[in-house]
């Protein structure tokens, strides 16, 4: 067994996906009157697709009641437009939106953290970003929900390589690059600040082997590339482009439905002015032949303390997790969900799926 300490990765904050959805039903809904809006209605509900995963709270009423809410935000190269979203997920993040306390925060799970995935125990140890690969977003959500104690109240997933479409749609981005290498049969140069169309934008975030850093520096670009079009597509005339959003939510699947996101849109955006991010800091180990991400107790349960103060609950320990011994790479799983501290007095807000409950 091999052990190296991964340097620490820096996490920029990121302006979601599901944003562009909010300003582009907002503005669709005022600036052209209800025909454009019922258009921009059809065509938004053509991403929605329920994740089969129980909800842990009333999601209803944590929007009616203005309640903080949390969304797993999930990327899968799954190569050109057209394809389903299948394969592994390239990032996932944990996001809460606050508007009582005018606070966002999004957490990054590394892709290559280990555990065994619920549902897939005889599989062994796996990497967490296999567990959309074995059963979509109902194990995705439900592993991270068991990982960290905490509840996912929606997700939404993009599928980075049918990201060329949109690129050309808003006219291409312009990035500097912070490397100089060839990819793709496209040569960037380190510091010069480049115009790219789809192809030359995905051919960017894709390479990995000649980065320094590998994976980490390819999801470093991937997320200057996504907030590059964020950037490009907030303009009037991309959001009002009925082939921009269609492009958009043909590579976007979400449990978000249109009321859910013109709820988000009325009374969450003051929030996302004030973001603070984190991310499980592991230690890179070789198990089983895999390079993998090793957390400690301590570690997750820092996290898990950083998301549930973001979604104003009471402090609890991890939920179910994989313990690794470090010497002989043997898992075993232990549950504790007893709570430690209290973080927030007046939590009434945070009811289980059922509708009653002192909060999840």
């Amino acid at each position: 067994m091999e052990k190296r300490q991964r340097p620490i990765k820096k996490h920029h904050p990121i302006r979601n996906i599901i944003l562009t959805l909010i300003l582009a039903l907002l503005v669709g809904g005022t600036a052209y009157g209800m025909h454009r809006y019922q258009n921009l209605k059809e065509t938004v509900k053509s991403s929605y697709k329920p994740s089969g995963a129980t909800k842990l709270r009333n999601v209803d009423k944590q929007l009616k009641n203005k309640e903080p809410i949390s969304i797993l935000l999930m990327g899968t190269d799954t190569g050109a437009l057209g394809r389903t979203f299948a394969g592994r997920t390239d990032s996932m993040m944990v996001v809460t939106i606050n508007p009582k306390t005018d606070k966002t925060t999004i957490t990054s799970i590394p892709r290559d953290t280990a555990l065994t995935i619920p549902g897939y125990e005889s599989y062994g140890l796996s990497k967490i970003n296999a567990a959309y690969a074995y059963g979509k977003s109902k194990t995705a959500i439900t592993t991270v929900q068991q990982m960290l104690n905490v509840p996912i109240d929606f997700y939404a997933i993009i599928n980075m390589g049918g990201m060329k479409k949109i690129i050309d749609e808003v006219g291409g981005v312009t990035l500097t690059p912070t490397l100089s290498f060839s990819y793709g049969g496209y040569t960037f140069e380190k510091g010069v600040k480049t115009h790219m169309n789809g192809k030359k934008a995905l051919a960017y975030a894709r390479m990995r082997d000649d980065d320094p850093k590998g994976d980490y520096g390819r999801q470093t670009r991937q997320r200057k590339v996504i907030m590059a079009l964020l950037h490009k597509s907030g303009s009037i005339s991309s959001l009002l482009n009925e082939s921009f959003v269609s492009s958009l939510t043909k590579q976007t699947q979400t449990d978000l439905t249109f009321n859910d996101l013109t709820a988000l849109a009325k009374d969450y955006l003051s929030a996302t002015k004030h973001i603070k991010t984190t991310h499980l800091q592991g230690t890179s180990e070789t198990l089983d032949g895999q390079s993998m991400e090793v957390m400690t107790k301590t570690e997750l349960q820092r996290v898990t303390d950083y998301i549930r103060s973001g979604l104003s609950l009471s402090h609890k320990s991890t939920g179910t997790i994989a313990q690794i011994d470090s010497t002989t790479g043997t898992t075993s799983t232990t549950t504790d969900s007893t709570d430690t501290t209290t973080n927030d007095s007046n939590n009434t807000g945070s009811n289980n799926a059922g509708g009653s409950g002192n909060g999840y």
